[in-house]
């Protein structure tokens, strides 16, 4: 699977977007010593929902559109956000995954966005990525300047932002920063709006053929914000659990399509039927001992593009999105 596009040089728009209109959209614009711009989405500022569509977009490495609008298929939250990608495997799984752990003395966060793409690593003598995904993907991104979406409630110290740098092969001053806490109106809207990346994420674990995915698109309701950190967290991700909608286009046969719908809904998961908060309280505040197959979509459409036929598994449950969102 080879793409052309670079998804560091597609989403500079949509950064120096975010630098140029920094008061409107409520952000702040901080420069370290180093030189890197470090964007802060929600921290010491209140940022907000436009921040967090614009941030989302950015993450989707420029090749997804992330809209807000009103529906009814929730029945209490009708505010949504709908994310869509003509090319949503290197935009979901190539840019907008979470997949870079950064860690210096009690720091750490997850990278997600158009840097990973760059980020590379000694290994044997011989230069790799730093994520293995990359390998699968066959791709590798080269540009003059990189972007990477943090999700943490602090500033990353100048140790990781020099070590992301380094690992990009950037100067410092060729890098911009996004930080987004989860307990922000802006770092939950980003969260909410990897329905679809969950969706692809999901699929790869399934070991459905990457390169037969051809379009994709979902949507979620917009949870309200929670100052605790593992509540915030935990309705973000109820939010795709309980309501989230995903429709994907694929190449194959109708048995594979069928059984990839099947497969996808978050309900299939052992772990299915409590909040996340009280899921992620459970196993002790550990991420890996929640069953993987958790982190999907609670409905989906698969289309065999080649026959035209659609499979539809999965459903919203509307009492369990109300418990998590506090109603």
């Amino acid at each position: 699977m080879e793409f052309s596009a670079s998804v560091n040089q597609l989403t500079q728009p949509l950064v120096r977007h975010l630098i140029d209109n920094a008061g409107k959209l409520r952000i702040q614009i901080n420069q370290l010593a180093n030189g890197c711009s470090v964007i802060d989405a929600g921290i010491n500022v209140p940022g907000g929902l436009e921040a967090g569509r614009i941030i989302a977009e950015i993450c989707m490495g420029g090749m997804g559109t992330v809209s807000l609008s009103h529906s009814s298929y929730t029945t209490h939250w009708p505010l949504s956000v709908n994310v869509h990608s003509t090319n949503p495997v290197l935009s979901c799984l190539g840019s907008q995954y979470a997949g870079w752990s950064l860690a210096h003395e009690k720091y750490y966060a997850l990278g997600s966005g158009p840097a990973r793409a760059m980020a590379t690593k000694l290994k044997d003598g011989n230069v790799e990525p730093v994520e293995e995904l990359y390998k699968e993907l066959n791709y590798r991104d080269e540009a003059q300047s990189a972007v990477l979406v943090i999700e943490n409630d602090a500033i990353p110290p100048v140790q990781i932002v020099d070590k992301i740098a380094a690992a990009c092969k950037l100067e410092p001053s060729q890098l911009t920063i996004i930080v987004t806490p989860t307990s922000s109106l802006a770092g939950g809207l980003q969260v909410v709006a990897r329905v679809l990346e969950v969706a692809m994420h999901k699929a790869h674990a399934l070991h459905f053929p990457l390169e037969n995915i051809i379009d994709g698109s979902g949507s979620a309701p917009v949870c309200p914000p929670h100052p605790n950190f593992v509540k915030a967290m935990g309705r973000t991700n109820d939010a795709i659990l309980f309501a989230g909608q995903v429709h994907l286009f694929v190449k194959g046969s109708d048995d594979a399509a069928e059984k990839l719908a099947k497969e996808l809904p978050s309900s299939t998961s052992k772990d299915y039927g409590k909040p996340f908060a009280e899921i992620f309280k459970h196993y002790e505040y550990d991420f890996f001992k929640i069953d993987a197959m958790l982190f999907s979509p609670a409905s989906v459409i698969v289309t065999a593009v080649e026959s035209g036929k659609s499979f539809r598994a999965g459903q919203l449950d509307n009492a369990l999105l109300d418990q998590s969102f506090g109603v």
